[in-house]
């Protein structure tokens, strides 16, 4: 068994404390659900498929996908949110989606034995080289011809345009709520800076991600605020 990184224990507290209030909160945030839909909508997805979901929370991809292909493997480091993504499923009726509770740096899997990889705001949580290992092995898993696709928060340090925009009409609306706006720029300057939590790539780092991992047809499309989907195939 692979030893625990400070970051993988961080991740677990924090998930295992927050998995209701993420459950609840991300059914019912419009912008969220936008990256859902895009994620599946740029999945070129087929009814004898098995789709591993990385990182799936309480289930909003793979209970999306899960009608619609014949496995889904969800993989997520808390076990609270494993327990909410199942009963979610029961209560829809859904049965073809296979649970795993293991830091998705961890997961071994067998080598094309994956149609399509998924996985919606989640990999930001991962440092940089981890990223970078999470897309070669899911050039490993994937069978020829597959898919992976990621929704995500995506944006870099202020390099380019797009970035200071993203940066700046995050600033502008936390000012506009006075001193408790005022405190969380505070708050999450300090974040950004030390990388503490959340760990954003631009579009173009995941692009450059893919292309050294062997992935080809790579494409990108911003959805909504700082998300944005990226995709590439494993040749035939």
């Amino acid at each position: 068994m692979q030893a625990k990184t400070a970051n993988i224990l961080r991740q677990e507290r924090f998930w295992g404390s927050r998995a209701r209030s993420w459950d609840h909160g991300a059914d019912n945030n419009p912008g969220l659900v936008k990256v859902v839909e895009k994620v599946i909508s740029s999945s070129k997805l087929e009814t004898d498929f098995t789709v591993l979901d990385l990182g799936c929370g309480s289930g909003q991809l793979a209970i999306r996908i899960a009608p619609f292909v014949k496995k889904v493997i969800a993989v997520d480091i808390s076990q609270n949110m494993i327990n909410l993504l199942q009963e979610n499923a029961a209560a829809k009726g859904i049965e073809n989606i296979e649970t795993i509770v293991v830091p998705v740096e961890h997961l071994i899997l067998d080598d094309a034995s994956i149609d399509a990889v998924v996985s919606n705001y989640a990999l930001h949580h991962l440092k940089d080289d981890d990223k970078a290992l999470i897309v070669q092995k899911s050039f490993l898993w994937l069978r020829a011809g597959g898919q992976l696709t990621i929704g995500d928060m995506m944006f870099g340090r202020g390099m380019d345009a797009r970035d200071r925009q993203i940066i700046g009409s995050k600033l502008a609306l936390m000012v506009k709520r006075g001193p408790g706006g005022w405190w969380r720029i505070c708050k999450n300057a300090f974040r950004y800076l030390l990388r503490l939590h959340e760990r954003p790539v631009s579009v173009a780092a995941w692009k450059s991600m893919l292309q050294k991992a062997g992935f080809t047809g790579i494409e990108a499309s911003e959805v909504v605020n700082e998300a944005a989907v990226v995709f590439g195939f494993k040749e035939q």
